[in-house]
């Protein structure tokens, strides 16, 4: 019989991805959403979903909807960024309750939130957790939790990543509400840090084949399994930046800086901007995740082209067109940010 997963926001980024990444290696796929009818039209893309009702804040309707699976993925984050002071860490423990009533592995997609500016500039999977911010101590906070559970019995699998991009509704990221407007013609990108600092992005269809990958060899996994997810490392962080010019076919598209003092200066009335201000460490200096132990253990890590990655990421924020085909002979990113490709 085919395994079960159960997914836990699943009309979000990571989960989305990860229902269409099971659902092509032979898993049944069940969702809860509070309003399912809703939730299977913003997903009828992925026809295969068994929706449930019920509130990821709600122990009992996890418990409930978890009955039979083989894996829960918590994949649910209030949107951004808005009260996670009082979401996450009970949505994890109501996650971590139906686990051990049901016997499930939990996957849980790591940030590098957890850590502070003694761990950089690459961190592995053994690296000290000290955060200097509050989202960050809750993260520490949520993966305590998850290693007391595997110690208890339920499996845990963490897939550690750099910032979000791409994939299935694809606005609840730094790529979205930082470097470009979605529904909106691309007129300019915003960078957030300096230009010559490094960046870690991780391409969501990527990072949710890899974490399927994994999962088809549970066997070997440790009870309590911590990857890093390589994604795409930019040495030069404004790479990006030329990324998103090159699929708009506009290298003189401008780049300007992310207003950091606006967003100071509305954070007492703006919750997401507030929480947005606390992450700015993380663009001031280079912060990159060593991913050998997952090469080591898969041979390889799933890597879409950048060039590609993003392309499609802005069609599907309704930033350009389509994704076009790539232009005649072997044009670069490195050629486009010279302006030599026209």
């Amino acid at each position: 019989m085919a395994s079960t997963a159960l997914i836990l926001g699943a009309t979000g980024g990571f989960g989305g991805e990860m229902a269409k990444a099971l659902h092509a290696h032979g898993w049944q796929i069940r969702a809860l959403n509070r309003n399912p009818k809703a939730a299977a039209r913003q997903t009828a893309d992925m026809p295969f979903i068994d929706w449930v009702k019920g509130d990821a804040m709600r122990a009992g309707d996890v418990r409930e909807a978890a009955e039979g699976v083989d894996l829960i993925v918590h994949g649910v984050n209030p949107p951004g960024y808005r009260n996670w002071a009082g979401t996450v860490v009970p949505m994890i423990a109501n996650t971590i309750a139906a686990a051990k009533a049901t016997g499930a592995r939990i996957l849980f997609p790591g940030t590098v939130y957890n850590y502070g500016p003694d761990a950089f500039p690459v961190i592995g999977e053994t690296s000290p957790q000290k955060p200097k911010t509050k989202k960050g101590k809750l993260r520490v906070e949520m993966e305590r939790r998850l290693r007391a559970a595997s110690e208890e019995g339920v499996p845990v699998l963490i897939l550690r990543a750099g910032d979000f991009f791409g994939g299935r509704n694809a606005g609840n990221n730094w790529f979205a509400q930082g470097l470009v407007k979605p529904g909106r013609k691309l007129r300019s990108v915003a960078y957030p840090g300096p230009h010559h600092v490094g960046h870690n992005w991780a391409y969501l269809p990527d990072m949710a084949e890899t974490a399927a990958r994994l999962l088809l060899r549970a066997g070997e996994l440790e009870p309590f399994a911590v990857f890093n997810f390589g994604g795409h490392w930019l040495e030069q962080g404004i790479e990006m930046a030329d990324a998103i010019r090159y699929a708009a076919r506009n290298p003189d598209l401008p780049v300007k800086r992310l207003p950091w003092f606006a967003l100071t200066l509305l954070s007492p009335f703006v919750e997401t901007f507030r929480e947005m201000r606390e992450m700015r460490y993380l663009w001031k200096r280079p912060v990159r995740l060593d991913n050998a132990k997952l090469v080591v253990f898969l041979g390889h890590e799933p890597h879409t082209p950048l060039d590609i990655a993003v392309r499609a990421t802005l069609a599907g924020l309704g930033c350009i067109d389509a994704a076009p085909a790539a232009p005649s002979g072997n044009a670069s990113l490195s050629l486009i940010a010279k302006g030599t490709v026209q």
